[in-house]
Formats: C-alpha cells, sequence, structure tokens
C-alpha cells in the first residue's frame, strides 16, 4: 500500500482542542459578564419580559388540572357555605341598616364642611381585579404572581389589597402578569397609624419567621397596647389612608434596651388567597413635588445662599 494513502490523524482520543482551563476561564468572564450587564445595566430585562411572556400560556395550561380541582372541590363544598353566608350575610344587614343610614347623613355632612372650608374632595382610588396564580419558589421570600399587569393599567408600586386589607405591592412588572411582594416579607415596609393613639410608626415584614410584622424602633415607653390596630397613614404616596394593616399581637418592653419589641399580625389572610384588587398609587393623582431649589431665595449674602444649599442637600 502506498504510503500516502495512510491517514496520519491521531486518534480521537489523543486529539486535543481548547484547553478545559481556557474554557473554564471563558465561561466564568461571561457568566460574570451577564450577572454584571444584568444587575447594573438592566440589558437582560427586556428578555426577561419577553420570556416571560412566552411562557404565560405554558404556566396557565400546567395549572389547568390544578385549578380545575379546586374548582370542583369549591363547587362540592360551595352549597354549604353559600347557605351559611347567606344567614350572616341576612343578620348583617339587619344590623348595619342603622349604621348606613348614619353613614350616609355623615357623609353629606363631610362634603358640605369640606365645600364650607374650600379643601379638594376626597381622592377616588382606582382598582384592577387580579387573581393570585401561583406563589414565587424562593423559600426565603414572601411573593406571589397575578394575572394583571401593564397591559391592564397595573403600574409599578401599587397597593394590593383584598377585602380584608393590605396584602403587599406590586414590586416587578411584566405585560400580563405581575409579581407582588407580600407585606410578611423581609423587605417589605408600609407606614401604619395606630387608631387609638393616633400614633404614626412603619411596620417591617420578616418578624418571626415571615409570619408576622414587626414595629421597629419604638421607644420603650411608647403607647402601644396588644389590641390596638394599625391602618395606612397615607403619608407616603403610595397607599390610600384608613386601609387596614395589622393588629398588635404582643409588645416587650426590655429593661436593658432602649427600645420595644412590638409584633403585629397581618389583618388579612396573607396565605390562601385568591382574589385581590389592584389600587392605583396616590402618586398618581397628588401635585408633583417642587424642587427644593425653586423655593431657595435668589438674594442674601454669600453665607446665606452657603448655608441654603447644605440645607438642600440634606434634606432627604
Amino acid at each position: 500500500m502506498p504510503l500516502g494513502t495512510l491517514d496520519r490523524t491521531p486518534p480521537p482520543f489523543f486529539r486535543q482542542g481548547t484547553p478545559a482551563l481556557t474554557k473554564l476561564v471563558l465561561c466564568s468572564a461571561l457568566a460574570v459578564f451577564l450577572m454584571a450587564a444584568d444587575n447594573r445595566l438592566k440589558l437582560t430585562q427586556p428578555l426577561r419580559a419577553a420570556l416571560a411572556t412566552a411562557l404565560l400560556p405554558a404556566q396557565r395550561s400546567l395549572m389547568a388540572p390544578v385549578n380545575l380541582f379546586y374548582a370542583g372541590l369549591d363547587h362540592l363544598q360551595g352549597l354549604n357555605r353559600a347557605l351559611a353566608a347567606e344567614d350572616r350575610v341576612r343578620q348583617q344587614l339587619v344590623s348595619h341598616a342603622e349604621r348606613l343610614a348614619r353613614g350616609e347623613q355623615l357623609a353629606q355632612e363631610n362634603a358640605k364642611l369640606r365645600a364650607l372650608l374650600e379643601l379638594r374632595p376626597a381622592m377616588q382610588v382606582r382598582s384592577v381585579p387580579a387573581e393570585v396564580m401561583y406563589e414565587a419558589a424562593d423559600p426565603y421570600s414572601r411573593k406571589v404572581f397575578i394575572d394583571r399587569g401593564a397591559t391592564h393599567g397595573v403600574v409599578l408600586g401599587a397597593p394590593v389589597v383584598n377585602e380584608s386589607g393590605v396584602l403587599g405591592q406590586v414590586t416587578r412588572l411584566f405585560p400580563l402578569h405581575a409579581m407582588v411582594t407580600l407585606l410578611t416579607d423581609k423587605d417589605a415596609a408600609v407606614p401604619v397609624l395606630n387608631t387609638r393613639s393616633q400614633q404614626r410608626s412603619a411596620a417591617f415584614g420578616g418578624a418571626e419567621g415571615g409570619g408576622l410584622l414587626e414595629l421597629r424602633f419604638m421607644a420603650g415607653n411608647a403607647d402601644v397596647q396588644v389590641g390596638d390596630k394599625l391602618t395606612t397613614s397615607g403619608v407616603d404616596g403610595i397607599y390610600p389612608a384608613g386601609l387596614p394593616v395589622a393588629q398588635v399581637a404582643s409588645v416587650d418592653r426590655r429593661a436593658d434596651a432602649g427600645f420595644a419589641r412590638v409584633l403585629l399580625a397581618p389583618a388579612a389572610g396573607i396565605d390562601g388567597v385568591r382574589h385581590v384588587l389592584v389600587l392605583e398609587p396616590l402618586s398618581a393623582q397628588l401635585p408633583p413635588i417642587p424642587e427644593l431649589a425653586a423655593s431657595a431665595p435668589k438674594g442674601g449674602h454669600k453665607g446665606a445662599g452657603k448655608g441654603t444649599a447644605k440645607a438642600s442637600g440634606a434634606a432627604p
């Protein structure tokens, strides 16, 4: 056999391509670049939104058997619940008839007093009904996904409530659905008002394993009692005032610390929620906040100007 016809290429076992260390370095660099681009430059946000929109029909189709099972279970057990609810509603209608009449009278008096004092009318909060699709898979957070998104009028930061009170806030928005961070999440916070003492504070989530809320930085001698009801204060420009948030469950006044540990039980049932309302943030109806520099005096002496500039820079 002529020597020119012999195959001189090495067997596949002895072939060497790019070294494994080089591949590891390239893949690590690519991973670091993608993480930095996603965190800093938000380059993958449109891709994530498009992918989430494309996968939404598949998610709904996979959830169809589960929803069908629960719908059938509710249908079988719904008759007794409906009859019991009808009896309760009849009793409530009888007990609330007088209260409703007094409420209408108070509303008329309120409207007349507002007109007399030339106050602006109370803001009307628009809402979008939504249904909870599923809970986020992260075990260290309390987030749920609802079936309403940007195309339905939902905006980022919108409050989410049910018939019992505040549930959370929209923290991530997609075209056809949105992610809601619940009040019991470790990163959640809401300004509240004590209806008894009229004291304002802030309730934070993540207390006692994520099932309760906590009033942080409360003085040891603060006027807080077990059973106090907390509602939204309305000063943050997000939540309407007067929505139920929580009830004081325990107050631990420690002698060796300057702050009291106040735990709260959410007013709304966080677990098992199916139907919610997404409210429009109050900031959409409030006038824009004027620039601090516009209110600063134009004249005056140099020292006063420097002091005003420093004060403006220190303001939040």
